[in-house]
């Protein structure tokens, strides 16, 4: 599941994208200014990012150009009232790669989040593993299928996105903020007891020892 970055200061427009979004199955996060925005991006993993030209703190073409100067690879589509050419011109200049003038049509933008998701994740992938291998646990990136000890088993999508953030960080303890964070999105309640129960569902079907709890730390995936 693609975790999306919404870069805009407008409450009613941000929500609107986001139901949309969220209705499409994708993980979503609202950033109301540029700064967050920024932190954002940099401190997590999310997979595009629709910017608004128009943010408090900084402009939007300034916090494409940090976001690119950082090395900062994720698809950026700028999401935008301003519709003159030049700004169109100097948006794709600084890195953007798409453009969508306000008003729009949301079929139009998903359309065009799929597109741009799609090249992605095709460039990312190329030459790299497809595999994430952690003791009898396979898991195949490309299919979403799940081996344990040779034996196929079916995960929900939450589910797999849970395993594979755990399957990156082998024996690394994962607190319940980053979990929340990289599988249901910076906006989640952060007193909901969802991580919980989501590991129990994990743990029922890879084993009770798969994943370990780390008393006040979280949660470990053992090799």
């Amino acid at each position: 599941m693609s975790r999306i970055l919404i870069a805009e200061d407008e409450p009613r427009i941000a929500a609107f994208v986001q139901k949309g979004l969220r209705a499409n199955g994708f993980t979503t996060a609202i950033a109301s200014d540029a700064q967050e925005a920024l932190n954002m991006v940099l401190g997590s993993d999310f997979d595009l990012m629709l910017l608004d030209l128009g943010l408090p703190i900084k402009d939007g073409l300034t916090v494409l150009e940090e976001l690119r100067g950082q090395g900062a690879k994720l698809p950026i589509i700028i999401l935008t009232a301003r519709d003159d050419i030049k700004d169109k011109v100097a948006g794709l200049e600084s890195g953007a790669d798409d453009y969508v003038t306000k008003p729009f049509s949301f079929e139009e933008l998903l359309a065009r989040i799929r597109l741009r998701l799609r090249s992605y994740q095709q460039d990312t992938t190329k030459g790299e593993e497809t595999n994430l291998v952690v003791g009898n646990l396979l898991l195949d990136l490309r299919t979403r299928k799940v081996k344990i000890a040779n034996q196929e088993i079916d995960l929900p999508a939450r589910e797999f996105i849970l395993l594979e953030t755990f399957m990156r960080h082998p024996n690394q303890v994962m607190s319940r903020e980053q979990l929340l964070d990289r599988v249901w999105g910076y906006d989640y309640d952060p007193g909901s007891n969802i991580v919980d129960v989501y590991v129990g569902y994990l743990r029922k079907k890879l084993g009770s020892k798969t994943i370990e709890t780390v008393r006040g730390m979280g949660y470990r995936l053992r090799r």
